[in-house]
């Protein structure tokens, strides 16, 4: 890693955040966060189509703090936001960072070295040992460990909270599979993951304290249907060979 490239890039794809307590709260816990650390950190604000104030937000905060920057994808979808952040990230680490921070930013730290090392993909989790959930309705846990046997049967074995919008790669992984990402709503995170485990390389789920926000953008049953139908869009794109390293070029 030379001089000029950071640890940690922090990339939030942002739909319709400009609420205070959603991107301007986040923001201010962030660089607070940045001043705190001892090493170089990027942040990649990729506004979606807002129709509120979320670019202007953004725009202020990159024009205050030299190491925000702010990009705007104007194809719709969490999905494909994160996916044109993390093609602009110049840190050793990408971090997927939901703009609510339903996880502290303190957490970030869990999945650096030396708290962990040995992966290529760590995804923040709320049902492994340790963690927390804070506020979240019972019907909406059970849609969503319901959503996760599918994932389990269907696509990515063996993790327990493929959903939690935290997620980090290091960066030799994402720029090997986040070319091969084609789904651009929810479900992408079960996509990059199935194609993490083909290609065999090492997830670990990291304990985190999450907090239930709900001003959340999900739809609890129409986007839940989206998403199993892009789980099984991922099965058939790997029948197909669509996710075959040959079509990276």
């Amino acid at each position: 890693m030379d001089s000029h490239t950071p640890l940690l890039s922090i990339v939030i794809p942002a739909y319709n955040e400009a609420a205070p307590d959603r991107l301007p709260s986040s923001l201010k816990q962030i660089t607070a966060f940045v001043a705190s650390q001892p090493y170089a950190i990027e942040v990649i604000i990729v506004n979606n189509n807002s129709t509120d104030d979320t670019l202007k937000i953004a725009e202020s905060a990159a024009s205050e703090f030299d190491y925000i920057s702010v990009i705007t994808e104007k194809r719709q979808g969490k999905g494909i936001a994160v996916k044109s952040g993390m093609g602009v990230a110049r840190g050793e680490y990408l971090f997927i960072c939901d703009a609510d921070l339903s996880m502290p930013i303190e957490e970030v730290v869990k999945f650096l070295p030396p708290n962990a090392e040995s992966y290529d993909v760590a995804i923040a989790s709320r049902e492994a040992k340790g963690a927390k959930r804070i506020g979240e309705p019972e019907m909406r846990h059970i849609m969503g460990r319901v959503f996760n046997f599918i994932v389990k049967v269907l696509a990515v074995r063996g993790l327990n909270d493929t959903q939690c919008g935290f997620k980090c790669f290091k960066r030799e992984v994402a720029e090997k599979i986040f070319p091969l990402q084609t789904i651009n709503g929810w479900a992408f995170d079960v996509e990059l993951l199935f194609i993490a485990q083909k290609f065999g390389y090492k997830i670990i789920e990291v304990p985190i304290t999450w907090y239930y926000k709900p001003q959340s953008k999900i739809k609890p049953m129409g986007d839940s249907y989206k998403m199993v139908m892009e789980t099984l869009k991922v099965r058939r794109n790997w029948r197909e060979g669509v996710y075959s390293e040959k079509t990276q070029a």
